[in-house]
């Protein structure tokens, strides 16, 4: 379990402290349930009732909130990024790999780093590059060619497909697949013709991709992932597509081949996107959003049928049923009115 004193607390956050520096903290608790050692942070206006009675060792709060706290307060600029930095000064989590395992499977021609940890029966093929302080966790498979960068860490059982390119400081979670084929064919008279795929995936740095996400490699070219991107569990990310610098993906996502994402975006759960579309930079798409056609103006989109009681949604369901008729009829009456009004002139 690490351990920081509130002055090193200060130091990462760059806030400042009010209350005694040679605290020491180990853990980042909710305020309302927050002991003695811990961390707590107020992000949302509607928790401040709790801060007259929190038992936290220090609070980290905006400077208009200090004089709520009754304990060691850290003003900050921002508590909720300032808890992501606390939360990674104190993670513990242990590394997919400490050593170079004598099981793994490694090409003699492959270049690693230094610092470089494999996991048990990981396999590395030839011509592969590994750079200082990659850590590859058990049962990996990193195909020929491949190139990671340095201090990437790929968790168990991760499939990195040969000609792949992983910048540095990524972070791939388990059962991630990075470079499979894509899904290309030519139908001739009812049988399928299978197209080689024929490009690769580069991503960029500090890239983080969540577990069991497929990212396929491209038809001619390469898919892109631009740097600082992070993509949750469970995504299919298609061919040739090209996601930009700083978006967020979240799980469960759908991107068809040949899409280009801009900078910044955000893609809520369960979308589903379009291929050979593109989306402009800062655009957000909240959950479940079915994206049909392009997208060049910033700003926020929405799209399905929020739930309802199920009697109040099958009224719903009906009456888009009957939106055809209702159309007809409809245009039935702004005839009639617009004949009206000719025969009153």
């Amino acid at each position: 379990m690490n351990k920081l004193s509130l002055a090193e607390l200060a130091s990462i956050t760059s806030g400042t402290l009010y209350g005694d520096a040679d605290v020491i903290v180990s853990a980042v608790a909710p305020m309302q349930k927050a002991q003695e050692g811990d961390v707590t942070f107020l992000s949302d206006a509607k928790y401040a009732k709790y801060l007259p009675e929190c038992k936290a060792s220090v609070v980290m709060v905006k400077e208009n909130q200090r004089e709520l706290c009754q304990s060691n307060v850290l003003v900050v600029e921002d508590p909720y990024v300032a808890f992501a930095r606390v939360v990674q000064a104190l993670d513990s989590t242990p590394l997919p790999a400490d050593k170079i395992e004598a099981s793994a499977v490694i090409a003699s021609d492959a270049k690693l780093g230094t610092g470089v940890c494999i996991g048990a029966n990981a396999v590395i093929e030839t011509g592969v590059e590994l750079g200082d302080n990659v850590i590859i966790g058990a049962g990996c498979f990193i195909g020929k060619r491949a190139k990671i960068g340095a201090n990437t860490k790929l968790w168990a059982n991760v499939s990195i497909y040969h000609d792949v390119i992983l910048g540095s400081e990524c972070l791939i979670q388990s059962n991630a697949v990075i470079g499979s084929d894509g899904f290309g064919y030519a139908n001739d008279k009812g049988e399928w013709i299978k197209i080689p795929q024929l490009g690769s995936v580069k991503i960029g740095n500090r890239v983080e991709i969540g577990a069991c996400t497929s990212i396929d490699r491209g038809a001619l070219e390469d898919t892109v992932i631009e740097d600082n991107v992070i993509i949750d569990n469970q995504l299919q990310i298609a061919h040739n597509v090209h996601i930009g610098y700083g978006s967020a993906m979240a799980g469960g996502t759908i991107v068809a081949g040949s899409t280009k994402i801009g900078k910044y975006c955000m893609i809520g759960g369960a979308s589903v996107l379009n291929g050979h579309i593109e989306i402009t930079d800062g655009v957000t798409i909240t959950g479940m959003g079915m994206v049909m056609r392009s997208i060049d103006q910033k700003g926020v989109y929405s799209s399905g049928i929020p739930l309802q009681p199920n009697k109040e949604w099958r009224k719903t369901a009906a009456r888009v049923y009957r939106i055809d008729d209702m159309n007809k009829k409809l245009k039935l009456i702004e005839k009639q009115l617009e004949s009206r009004a000719d025969t009153l002139k």
